[in-house]
């Protein structure tokens, strides 16, 4: 075994990107911040008030990063960011139901069965696997919503963090959003 030529890949092939311009920084904080206050306010405010339903997930953070900090990169279109959550939390809810005695295997079945649906689809979303994961480990609340998961949070809190991105990514004269749709 070549343990050299092994070890030598481990050195990356280029050096760090760019630094990114302050104007791209101040939209890409605008965005997050719009982005995520609407997700917020859907749980905590006026969309599930007095319901015992969730709408925020930790992994709308990672989501948030993507739609608003990294618009071009095919990781952060709408069909992977909706299709990404979506899918994955079906197979989170899946693997949870299937194995609840057995949160080790359920969490690494979860995770590994979403990417591979993701790379199927075509809907590859890094924070797709924090989805299909929050369905595993998540609390009571979460586990009670069963595969209602995968509409509320996870669907709809992508849509909404989609329509903010259409609008604030699209308000920058040097940005477009989305670079495809399918």
């Amino acid at each position: 075994m070549k343990w050299n030529r092994y070890l030598q890949k481990m050195k990356g092939r280029s050096q760090c990107p760019p630094a990114v311009p302050m104007t791209e920084m101040l939209w890409s904080w605008i965005g997050s911040f719009i982005g995520i206050l609407l997700v917020a306010f859907a749980h905590w405010g006026w969309a599930l008030q007095g319901l015992d339903m969730v709408m925020i997930i930790g992994s709308f953070g990672a989501s948030a990063v993507l739609v608003y900090g990294a618009i071009a990169s095919p990781l952060a279109q709408p069909r992977n960011l909706c299709g990404g959550h979506f899918f994955s939390a079906l197979i989170g809810v899946a693997c949870f139901k299937v194995l609840p005695e057995m949160p080790e295997l359920a969490s690494a079945l979860a995770v590994s069965l979403a990417i591979t649906v993701m790379h199927l689809t075509r809907t590859l979303h890094p924070p797709g696997g924090a989805t299909a994961l929050i369905a595993v480990i998540g609390s009571e609340r979460i586990h009670d919503l069963g595969f209602y998961y995968a509409v509320v949070p996870a669907l709809s809190g992508a849509l909404l963090m989609l329509v903010v991105a259409l609008l604030v990514n699209n308000l920058a004269p040097t940005r477009q959003y989305p670079e495809f749709w399918f």
